[in-house]
């Protein structure tokens, strides 16, 4: 007779595994099915975390080389290449092992598998021994989240052609790198790479990198990468990528249909993810997806049978942890009886170079779309007195605000700590502050976060400090 479960979870990435334990919490008795060895999913095992560990590590390696001119004097500076690897490895580890505690402590029955649907209620679970065995449950979440996305023709093979997972785990430092596709992955991983002692290149389809991002933060970080020595080639459409015996070589178009040739080590191919449904079955319980091949979703993460529910990177929306945990909560909480709530208007967004991009909210080319007035307020980190004292004045604050009931829209900050700072301005947008509420808080002197203080006295004309 089959394991009966309130609520089965199939996945266990930041949707998967904080909806099983949200879901335990209400008394729900659930499972989490989690076909890789280790529970954590992209973001942990091969993403966001791993490759914060490598933005890190480099960015204190690219420090160290630069001692001499802050009056630090030491001996030649070494890369140790898989130490620091070790590192990143152990950091990961930790916090596997961390978050299978978690499910432990909060009685999550975790099973290790390849789940897939049978029916409306029940479960086919594939171990690794290739053992089956079937769970019935009331409830079945899919969060299996997301991979790579391929170019036409061009398959990762983690050596010459990457994914971010190959190029997380590099044996060695390519003297050349070209990236193909200029969003945040492929800038992260590429400033990794450039502060270790590699000729990076961005090829970008569009006339600008981070898509999406706000337009005068978009080209002020292009320029601060221009200055770090990582080289953009906008305008330009990736035609052939050819492995050869010393690397890979990529043919391109641009804009004047020019025909280009790049040769590399290795090509970074980062041009999105898709979401990963494989081995599901979805065919068979007929749940629907869009041309994306996203689960179609209501707004109460219900799929078109009744009791499935899918969240995390599987639905629309941005592909982000933070995101995905919240619709976890979320969904456990809606299955319980309880009000689940995701404010989706106010999901921030970090991009972790030096310095680091961040934004709640909307950006100044969406409120045109939308005829909405707006006023600006902007503060350079140049005039920021915490900034100027460790030397890392480049970017600035910016504040979008209604133009009449001055409720701000948009927060966009360029600049050091601002993956931190978003989050002072989320909360406010939370609770529907105005640029002068913001304005009249008293912000501790001297920090980065005065920055954006006087951004908000900036939407009135009325900043101090510049």
């Amino acid at each position: 007779m089959s394991e009966k479960f309130d609520v089965t979870v199939i996945g266990g990435g930041p949707a998967g595994y904080v909806c099983a334990i949200r879901a335990s919490q209400l008394g729900l008795k659930t499972a989490c099915i989690e076909s890789r060895e280790t529970l954590g999913g992209t973001c942990l095992n091969i993403g966001c975390i791993p490759s914060k560990s490598l933005l890190n590590l480099s960015e204190y390696f690219h420090k160290a080389q630069n001692f001499s001119k802050i009056g630090i004097e030491t001996g030649d500076i070494k890369l140790n290449l898989p130490k620091m690897m070790k590192n990143k490895d152990k950091a990961v580890t930790i916090l596997t092992k961390g978050v299978e505690f978690l499910l432990k402590k909060n009685k999550v029955n975790y099973i290790k598998g390849k789940g897939s649907l049978l029916g409306d209620n029940k479960v086919s679970i594939r171990t690794k021994d290739n053992q089956t065995k079937t769970i019935e449950s009331k409830n079945i979440i899919i969060s299996t989240g997301s991979e790579a996305a391929e170019l036409p023709g061009v398959k990762f093979d983690e050596k010459k052609i990457l994914s971010s997972t190959g190029a997380l785990s590099m044996s060695e430092v390519p003297k050349k790198m070209i990236i193909i596709g200029g969003g945040y992955i492929g800038l992260e991983m590429g400033s990794v790479w450039s502060r270790l002692g590699s000729e990076v290149h961005v090829i970008e389809y569009l006339d600008h990198i981070t898509p999406g991002l706000d337009k005068e933060i978009s080209n002020e970080f292009m320029k601060i990468l221009k200055k770090q020595k990582i080289n953009f080639h906008l305008n330009t459409e990736v035609k052939k990528v050819l492995k050869t015996e010393n690397g890979v070589t990529i043919e391109t178009n641009d804009a004047q249909n020019n025909k280009n040739v790049f040769n590399g080590d290795v090509v970074l191919v980062s041009v999105g993810r898709k979401p990963y449904t494989e081995s599901l079955n979805l065919e068979k319980v007929r749940i629907a997806c869009d041309e994306k091949g996203r689960i179609k979703v209501n707004n109460k993460f219900q799929t078109n049978v009744k009791n499935i529910y899918a969240i995390g990177d599987v639905i629309n929306g941005p592909m982000l942890a933070h995101k995905a945990e919240e619709e976890g909560i979320a969904v456990a909480e809606l299955i319980a009886g309880q009000a689940g709530h995701v404010n989706y208007d106010l999901i921030p967004g970090v991009i972790y170079t030096s310095p680091e991009v961040a934004y709640v909210g909307k950006n100044e080319e969406e409120l045109k779309k939308n005829n909405i007035n707006y006023k600006v307020g902007k503060f350079p980190f140049m005039a920021n007195s915490r900034a100027k004292a460790i030397d890392q004045p480049e970017g600035f604050v910016k504040i979008l605000a209604d133009y009449k009931t001055d409720k701000v829209l948009g927060v966009h900050i360029i600049g050091p700590h601002a993956g931190e700072m978003i989050a002072e301005m989320s909360v406010a947008m939370e609770f529907g502050a105005s640029s002068e509420d913001i304005a009249r808080t008293c912000h501790a002197h001297p920090t980065f976060s005065e920055a954006i203080k006087e951004a908000a006295l900036s939407v009135d004309k009325r900043q101090i400090h510049s």
